[in-house]
């Protein structure tokens, strides 16, 4: 029975797996491609296009920055330029974020068109009226008023057609990541023409991913309360529209968001396609009509941002962004991620350190499931107790199944246990372990975050191997065979808790068993070092209150 006990939980553990594998993504892309069908949508005439045909020269960043006059922009989270040929943004450079640990390069996010890697965002008017000049990719617009953009500073584009239509945008930028835009045309016509607004992010190529079935990395959007999630790979082959009233678009990676919000209480169609670039687009359904020496304007809004939850909750907040806050994965267990990391972070504020904050959340995850484990582990105390009891009767009843299942239920009875119990601290840990991956793998605050000695980054592995000696041996061993201190620390706790509860009784499954912390130890080797201090430590933990609560147990047995 105590082999049962053990095989369920690990039963119980391989379906919750499974369960995360299988639910840990977004709603089932098949329904959004139904919606797709039923719409029926078809590119419009309104719709700016992208050349299908790329005919401009490929070339380095530093001299695509050099070919148009720009704008600049900068405050205390971003800095880069608007190029003055089309009023794109086409550089933005993270100021608090580096490449690498250790490196003084900065994160890029946006770059020119002509850059192999070209990442852009623009918007405007467009027309049904194919007699009227409208600015383009080619526009070169005029700067009016302040020469740099900043949190305290807007700036104003203007550009003029010949046939008596003036454009303008204002952008306004705040503190972090939020772009403001104001896009103006100003009839001095006595004719009226109706215009539609627009906003698209052109993606040249698909970035390097990290390629993880936990994350999503693509376009990204939530129409009237339903998030969309698309890979670039499904873009490729077949095109994504749909109309909403609400809503945000944009594309997504794991630490970064390039994002449009479309202006407010206005139809729109969002279109996620590929024609030799990625690109996420919307244009509003209904046109507004420019009538004879009149203006109109349209207020869109572009987030480019590091994913930080609280400026990501901030203004998801305060610019009333429905669902926005699922710019980061949270994963289909947001109710557990998202209240882990708070608690992570409340932690770190405290004690300045997210390695100590992970401990601080262990305890007091121990703490708040401390009557469930104490039933547990007392269970299990009895179990190993009733052990020479169960083996006596065993032999007893080797001929007779039926009388030893019943002699064993019996004893069960009698001393009060539950041979199933050792299952419910497994089935509390798991959801904790996976929620706390997540928290680990998706969010930025944990980036090239430290714990002590040489762990630098808890969200990678520990760099340590056993088979270098921990650095003293001067080799680089391959992948696979980097097996860190802490992994090492963390199969030792394992096979020390092992030894305190019940061995089955069946030689083999007991062999069996025994490897498995060694097992699990290379398993968890390439896991964040968070997640593996997170175990260590549980570990630790839990051997505590087992060896107390063991300690204090008394049973009679005849």
């Amino acid at each position: 029975m105590e082999s049962k006990n053990v095989i369920a939980a690990i039963s119980l553990s391989a379906a919750v797996i499974i369960l995360y594998s299988l639910f840990f993504a977004p709603p089932p892309k098949e329904i959004n491609k139904d919606q797709i069908q039923k719409e029926k949508f078809t590119e419009s005439s309104d719709t700016p296009s992208i050349e299908k045909n790329d005919n401009f020269k490929k070339v380095s960043r530093e001299d695509a920055l050099k070919e148009n006059d720009r704008v600049k922009f900068e405050n205390d989270s971003i800095i880069g330029s608007i190029s003055l040929k089309g009023a794109t943004i086409d550089d933005l450079t993270f100021k608090e974020y580096n490449v690498d640990l250790g490196s003084k390069e900065k994160v890029t996010l946006l770059n020119p068109r002509n850059v192999e890697n070209g990442y852009t965002v623009e918007s405007g008017f467009v027309t049904n009226n194919k007699n009227i000049d409208l600015p383009n990719a080619s526009t070169i617009w005029q700067i009016k008023g302040n020469k740099k953009l900043t949190n305290n500073n807007p700036i104003k584009l203007t550009w003029k057609n010949s046939q008596g239509i003036a454009f303008e945008k204002i952008i306004s930028l705040d503190d972090q990541f939020l772009f403001n835009v104001k896009e103006r045309a100003i009839n001095s016509t006595n004719k009226a023409y109706n215009f539609y607004s627009y906003g698209q992010i052109i993606r040249n190529k698909i970035p390097e991913i990290s390629g993880f079935y936990i994350l999503h990395e693509g376009f990204l959007s939530v129409l009237d309360d339903q998030l969309i999630e698309e890979d670039y790979d499904d873009i490729q082959e077949k095109k994504f529209s749909q109309t909403a009233k609400e809503g945000f678009l944009g594309i997504s990676d794991k630490f970064w968001i390039t994002s449009i919000i479309p202006p407010r209480n206005k139809d729109f169609k969002t279109t996620f396609d590929y024609k030799n670039k990625f690109r996420a687009n919307y244009i509003s359904t209904k046109g507004v009509e420019l009538g004879a020496n009149s203006t109109i304007e349209e207020n869109l809004q572009f987030i480019i941002a590091a994913k930080r939850v609280d400026a990501i909750d901030t203004y998801a907040e305060n610019l009333n962004i429905n669902k926005f806050d699922l710019a980061i994965d949270w994963g289909f267990m947001y109710f557990i991620t998202k209240p882990l990391f708070y608690a992570l972070d409340y932690f770190f504020k405290m004690f300045g350190n997210y390695g100590l904050a992970i401990i601080a959340v262990t305890i007091c995850i121990r703490l708040a499931f401390f009557p469930l484990a104490n039933f547990s582990f007392k269970s299990m105390g009895k179990m190993k107790l009733l052990a020479p009891e169960m083996a006596r009767l065993k032999e007893l009843h080797k001929d007779d199944k039926m009388k030893l299942q019943q002699a064993m239920m019996a004893l069960y009875k009698k001393e009060k246990v539950n041979p199933m119990s050792g299952c419910l601290p497994i089935l509390v840990q798991i959801p904790v372990f996976f929620a706390l991956y997540k928290v680990l793998f998706v969010t930025i605050e944990m980036r090239h975050m430290p714990f002590y000695g040489w762990i630098h980054d808890l969200s990678d592995r520990d760099p340590t191997s056993l088979f270098n000696l921990f650095g003293l041996i001067p080799w680089d061993p391959p992948s696979f065979l980097i097996i860190g201190v802490w992994p090492i620390l963390m199969g030792v706790s394992m096979w020390i808790q092992q030894k305190l509860n019940p061995a089955p009784p069946d030689p083999v499954q007991a062999k069996i068993f025994m490897f498995f912390p060694l097992f699990l130890t290379v398993i968890l080797a390439p896991f964040p070092a968070g997640l593996v201090i997170y175990w260590t430590f549980n570990n630790i933990f839990t051997m505590l209150q087992q060896v107390i609560v063991q300690r204090k147990m008394t049973i009679k047995t005849t």
